[in-house]
């Protein structure tokens, strides 16, 4: 009985800190899976927007395109498509000779 309860003291923490360990490693490489290796991806959600709790829209960024889709339990389905706006950019502040008459 004594080395029972002596290899459960031991062992206990011992898994503890495995399943902590797991969960911190697997939060760093979360975003890592599925990445291409120059780092840049092929896809990116522009715009998200939460209809429902079963139901939300979401701009999808694919080569140059605009998708929007619409996500629920089924799956997505594919509404519209546009060219990719352009990004956009700071207004320049007008410069001292610019005000002058």
């Amino acid at each position: 009985m004594l080395w029972y309860v002596l290899k459960l003291l031991i062992l206990l923490p011992v898994i503890g800190l495995m399943i902590w360990g797991s969960l911190k490693l697997a939060k760093k490489m979360q975003g890592q899976f599925g990445a291409p290796a120059g780092g840049s991806k092929a896809v990116r959600i522009v715009e998200s927007t939460m209809l429902s709790p079963t139901l939300r829209l979401a701009v999808i960024e694919f080569h140059g395109r605009e998708i929007l889709v619409s996500t629920s339990r089924n799956g997505l389905t594919r509404l519209a498509e546009a060219p990719a706006r352009a990004q956009a950019q700071p207004l320049a502040q007008p410069q001292a000779q610019d005000l002058l008459p």
